[in-house]
């Protein structure tokens, strides 16, 4: 089994591209929201967020790029979610950890 440890700064990219990914306010809003409710449409992320069709369907691409979210067709709808439980995981740890509760 191979280890990586900081000297090896490629094994690195795929988290970096994550956390590139998440590096927005909208699109970890999103990403929390999905950790806690399962899936959701763009209609549902619209009304919660506050924001138009277009910026949440912008957000909901990059998150798919960084294979964060997946969609699921369900008629005219698609459904997002994440993309598996190591996403959901990084996603929590980063939420959790800034929003502890030692801080309220």
């Amino acid at each position: 089994m191979k280890h990586f440890y900081r000297t090896d700064p490629e094994a690195f990219t795929e988290l970096a591209d994550i956390l590139k990914a998440l590096a927005h306010p909208q699109r970890l809003c999103i990403a929390k929201a999905l950790c806690e409710k399962q899936q959701s449409n763009v209609t549902e992320m619209q009304i919660c967020l506050g924001e138009a069709q277009s910026t949440v369907s912008q957000h909901l691409a990059k998150l798919k790029a960084a294979k964060i979210i997946v969609g699921k067709r369900d008629g005219t709808n698609i459904y997002y979610s994440l993309y598996d439980e190591k996403k959901r995981q990084i996603v929590q740890s980063l939420v959790n950890g800034f929003f502890s509760e030692e801080e309220s």
